[in-house]
């Protein structure tokens, strides 16, 4: 990209995957967008806390099974927005409204009426997933990618953010996906598979 008065950041971002854009996207969060990508722009290796609510929401999940998720949501669903690991936990990035809502589908699919041993057999196997919305404020890893220890492969960007505008999964789709998560997860334990790989996404699925 080009270094105008207009946009001065440089494509340093591009180090983890996060664009200049995603950078741009990330700042937009906060009440000062311009002084966080100014501080991206002298200390790119720097993390930040940004508010919720009005950008995106969060959803973070334990590491295994929030992976199981994002697993699910590209082989079988449409993507995901951004994706984060920090602290051994899951940040998928959600549509605002994502975080209030999402928690009152979970317990209607675990009580629901009408089949109430079935719901309670999807939903058992999931466990808490913490909705951040409006009044909240997470840490996210820095734009650039930094060198850490191999066993400790955090902060970082699984599905960095590469665009002003993301498509953001909402609460029927992450509720979909905790489902089949859950499910994979029973799967598992009784057919443990063989290693696989590391998969890598397209990020031109993302709708």
């Amino acid at each position: 990209m080009s270094s105008t008065r207009n946009e001065p950041y440089t494509d340093r971002f591009d180090a983890a995957g996060v664009t200049s854009d995603g950078a741009a996207w990330l700042a937009s969060a906060g009440a000062y967008p311009r002084s966080t990508l100014a501080l991206w722009a002298e200390r790119p290796e720097a993390p930040v806390v940004l508010p919720c609510g009005h950008a995106f929401d969060i959803v973070s999940a334990p590491a295994v099974f929030g992976r199981r998720m994002v697993d699910q949501l590209w082989e079988e669903g449409p993507g995901t927005g951004p994706v984060a690991v920090l602290r051994g936990r899951m940040l998928m990035f959600a549509a605002p409204g994502t975080a209030q809502r999402l928690p009152s589908l979970l317990r209607w699919e675990e009580w629901g009426v009408q089949g109430h041993e079935e719901r309670r057999s999807r939903t058992g196997d999931i466990p808490p997933l913490l909705c951040h919305g409006n009044g909240d404020a997470v840490t996210l890893p820095p734009p650039l990618a930094t060198d850490t220890p191999a066993d400790r492969p955090e902060p970082r960007w699984l599905v960095a953010p590469d665009t002003r505008h993301p498509w953001l999964p909402g609460p029927e789709i992450l509720l979909w996906a905790a489902v089949r998560a859950a499910r994979a997860a029973v799967r598992i334990s009784i057919f443990p598979p063989a290693e696989h790989s590391a998969k890598v996404y397209d990020v031109s699925r993302r709708r």
